[in-house]
């Protein structure tokens, strides 16, 4: 199916790691198999582990991927594991920032423009455990630096309500734009994770619009799950509704960036490149089907007038043919 403006697809190269045997050259190479995957994320430090930033961009172009971008990993380090940003040594946090310059580096040698910060291990455990008010300024101060960094480079926040920490700083996307404002710098935004954004308790396309409205959505994470978990489902399979309004909402915004395929298919057993290639057709379906609501004249009566009998009705129609 050919879509117009089609956003290129994505897949979490981890999600490749057990039929490559844990070898990065191996998971490239099973996510160019997929057929519609043609842009990655590469994690950072971890993908790097013995590999130039030369090397691997060699191998995207050598299976026929393009690099969207990298995202930090500081929870496979130990010493991060009372916070990167937030860490009560400033030794510690001096090396969380150096690290993500290291990374924004990598990523603009390799032609990158894009890199995500989820900081699951900025945040608190316990009642009485952090100076929330320090961390708070501590990790805006560590932001703001990193933007400065590289101001061609996009910096995307990506919020998470907790794990590994109990209580993460920045949880839902409310909170996320308080510290974007705050760090106020042109560069920065935030990333939609679809699974994240169900467990905050919050409407994926409200969401979308609300980082539309007051910052930039620079990357959107696409799964689903039961609310309760980061459970990295495929995508479509158990919200299709919300997945659906959130495409159109999507439409409505302009975003035309990469549909990022944050999934989990070692959970299950799946095999890897059939569970991306049903991610792509669902999602794309999905895709043909918003582009059309989002121009229907009863559809958008029908939310004018908060309507949802006759909303529902349409949509039943759209995805069942009822």
């Amino acid at each position: 199916m050919t879509l117009p403006n089609r956003p290129r697809y994505a897949a979490r190269l981890n999600a490749f790691n057990r039929s490559a045997r844990g070898s990065i050259a191996g998971m490239i190479v099973q996510a160019g198999s997929v057929g519609g995957i043609d842009a990655a994320d590469l994690n950072y430090p971890d993908h790097f582990d013995g590999q130039t930033p030369a090397a691997l961009a060699r191998m995207l172009g050598d299976a026929g991927m393009a690099l969207n971008g990298l995202a930090m990993r500081y929870y496979t380090d130990p010493g991060f594991g009372r916070g990167a940003f937030t860490n009560p040594d400033p030794a510690v946090r001096r090396a969380a920032i150096d690290l993500t310059k290291r990374g924004i580096d990598a990523g603009s040698e390799m032609g990158g423009r894009l890199m995500t910060l989820w900081m699951g291990q900025d945040g608190v455990d316990y009642p009485f455990q952090g100076d929330y008010a320090r961390m708070w300024d501590d990790t805006v101060a560590a932001i703001a630096e990193v933007a400065d960094h590289d101001p061609n480079m996009s910096i995307a926040i990506e919020y998470k309500p907790n794990e590994p920490r109990a209580h993460a700083l920045m949880p839902d996307v409310g909170t996320t734009l308080l510290a974007v404002k705050e760090v106020a710098r042109p560069n920065l935004g935030v990333t939609l994770d679809f699974a994240h954004v169900l467990y905050a308790d919050e409407m994926p396309a409200h969401t979308a619009h609300l980082i539309a409205r007051h910052s930039r959505l620079l990357g959107v994470h696409l799964n689903d799950g039961y609310g309760k978990r980061d459970d990295g489902l495929m995508a479509g399979t158990i919200h299709p509704v919300q997945t659906l309004e959130l495409f159109v909402e999507l439409d409505r915004i302009g975003y035309d960036g990469v549909i990022y395929f944050d999934t989990f298919p070692d959970h299950s057993g799946l095999d890897p490149v059939e569970e991306a290639r049903t991610n792509i057709r669902l999602v794309d379906r999905l895709r043909a089907i918003a582009s059309r609501l989002a121009q229907d004249p009863a559809l958008t009566a029908a939310i004018a007038a908060q309507d949802a009998p006759a909303s529902q009705r349409l949509i039943a129609a759209e995805l069942y043919g009822a």
